[in-house]
């Protein structure tokens, strides 16, 4: 009997062994344009009727990121995913990548699944690119996916995948869809992209060796414009008004309906090919929603292209056997530009020779051990082309008069224009009386400071009563600012448009 329970306990501890020294799969989930409040786990808790059981689920199992940032953008957003670095360090400081724009995420930055596929990984990407595709070197399968089919633009029809600059303007409109495998396709005309991408990552799981580790970075359209989803989305919305806007919020919450079955359906495909178990999967939102199309970030201020808190502050969770503490929920500081190193720790991979100087910061032990957390400071942007609400004025060594922003310890210092100023916007599904927000009497001015941890809701501007502070945080900006490269934002150019590549948005330059 002692041999038999011997052999056992061997056998135990080889499969234990064995599971501990295999690479996980990696699936990291990016949802667009979902608000703050357009989750369930955040929703009950702000008057919304967003539902989502199964992300819910996903994330009260693992671990959720609670005081997680991305940017205000799509773009940047990918671009620091992607890259580990700030976008003053990219070129990226200003707007996202017009369809038309010879612009791109520079070639000189090693991306994640570049940095994957040296240690050994399958790497496939499903979705949104946005990251430039003006030439052939700037597509998803040139920089370090093995497999792509998706969009290259910002956004499209989820049914025709067509999208125009102007309407009026035929040869502007045109399909993006690309096979990395076949080239431009409009095979999926008709086909709801959550049901598409599906399908495809279904196709992903089923044909991975499962001895192979696998990255999938799934850009997923939803719950991007246009507003658009199946009617059986719809009835599981209840009806509570039947103004105009809350129309548009009615359709967007059945949309993020789908984007909830979407997300389960993954994690069954997953299971199906036995993929599941030793999977680590990361859900994140790229930027805050905006009110005009559906999204709420109540009570946070702000919207979508903005740096309050409403713009930036992401939904996160993480989700995977490879968790030591869970369920948890993490209220350290973590930036989506700390996803590279954090998900290369995880991997057990070490960076590629020759990458670039990285922003991100190393966040596994906090993610998977729940150990406190590495970063302590986040440069949130700075863009010298952004609109400006004042004449140049240096203080501090930094112009106020710029649009940029900094969080450091429990402080936050916006300058210039913040966007979507005086801005709170509570779900119009709300059944009691929200509270409004005061307007502040102070919007134009050039500086804002916030006690973020004791006031998340950026009510009560500190700038004049801690001018100390100020100043501190402008010499911050300022010594960021000195690394930043030149922005890179050039013209947009008509050669771009579809009607002289067949109908299709594609590399246009040689």
């Amino acid at each position: 009997m002692k041999g038999v329970l011997l052999v056992l306990k061997t056998l135990v501890f080889l499969v234990m062994h064995s599971n501990a020294s295999r690479k996980p799969h990696i699936v990291y989930i990016l949802a667009d344009d979902l608000g703050f409040n357009d989750v369930g786990y955040h929703g009950r808790e702000h008057e919304s009727l967003a539902y989502t059981p199964f992300i819910d689920r996903l994330a009260g199992e693992g671990v959720r990121l609670e005081n997680y940032y991305v940017q205000p953008i799509c773009s940047p957003t990918r671009g620091q995913l992607l890259s580990g670095r700030y976008q003053i360090h990219t070129g990226m400081q200003h707007e996202v990548i017009h369809r038309p724009q010879p612009r791109g995420l520079p070639l000189d930055n090693i991306l994640l699944p570049e940095q994957l596929r040296q240690c050994g990984y399958k790497t496939h990407m499903l979705g949104k690119w946005h990251l430039g595709f003006y030439k052939d070197e700037y597509l998803p399968w040139k920089r370090g996916f093995d497999t792509y089919f998706g969009y290259l633009v910002g956004a499209e029809d989820y049914y025709t995948k067509v999208v125009c600059m102007k309407k009026t303007h035929p040869e502007s409109c045109g399909v993006s869809m690309v096979d990395s495998q076949f080239g431009d396709t409009n095979s999926t005309w008709g086909e709801y992209s959550a049901d598409l991408y599906v399908r495809k990552a279904r196709e992903i799981f089923q044909n991975h060796d499962p001895d192979k580790p696998m990255f999938l970075y799934l850009a997923l359209q939803h719950v991007h414009a246009p507003i658009q989803v199946p009617s059986k989305y719809l009835t599981r919305v209840p009806r509570f008004r039947h103004r105009k806007k809350d129309k548009i919020r009615r359709t967007y919450l059945a949309m993020v309906s789908a984007l909830d079955e979407m997300v389960k359906n993954i994690t069954t495909a997953l299971k199906e090919a036995n993929l599941w178990d030793d999977t680590l999967l990361v859900f994140s939102t790229d930027n805050g929603g905006r009110p005009d199309r559906g999204g709420n970030n109540w009570p946070l201020r702000g919207a979508k292209n903005s740096l309050w808190e409403g713009g930036i502050r992401g939904i996160g969770f993480v989700h995977g056997n490879l968790i030591e503490q869970k369920p948890n929920i993490t209220r350290d500081l973590i930036h989506v530009s700390d996803w590279l190193p954090t998900l290369m720790t995880a991997a057990r991979c070490r960076l590629a020779p020759g990458t670039p100087s990285l922003d991100g910061v190393d966040q596994w032990n906090t993610i998977s051990k729940g150990l406190p957390g590495k970063r302590t400071e986040i440069l949130h942007n700075i863009d010298p082309l952004f609109e400006k609400i004042s004449k140049p004025e240096l203080r501090s060594g930094f112009d106020k008069s710029v649009h940029a922003a900094i969080r450091s310890g429990k402080w936050k210092l916006i300058t210039g224009k913040a966007g979507y100023e005086n801005s709170w916007f509570p779900p119009p599904e709300s059944t009691k009386c929200c509270r409004m927000k005061p307007n502040e009497p102070t919007a134009d001015k050039p500086i804002r400071l916030f006690n973020i941890v004791e006031d998340p809701y950026e009510e009560n501007d500190l700038s004049e009563s801690c001018p100390q502070m100020v100043d501190l945080l402008l010499e911050k900006l300022a010594e960021y600012n000195a690394t930043a490269v030149p922005v890179i934002f050039p013209k947009m150019d008509r050669k771009a448009y579809p009607g002289s590549r067949g109908g299709f948005w594609g590399p246009w330059k040689n």
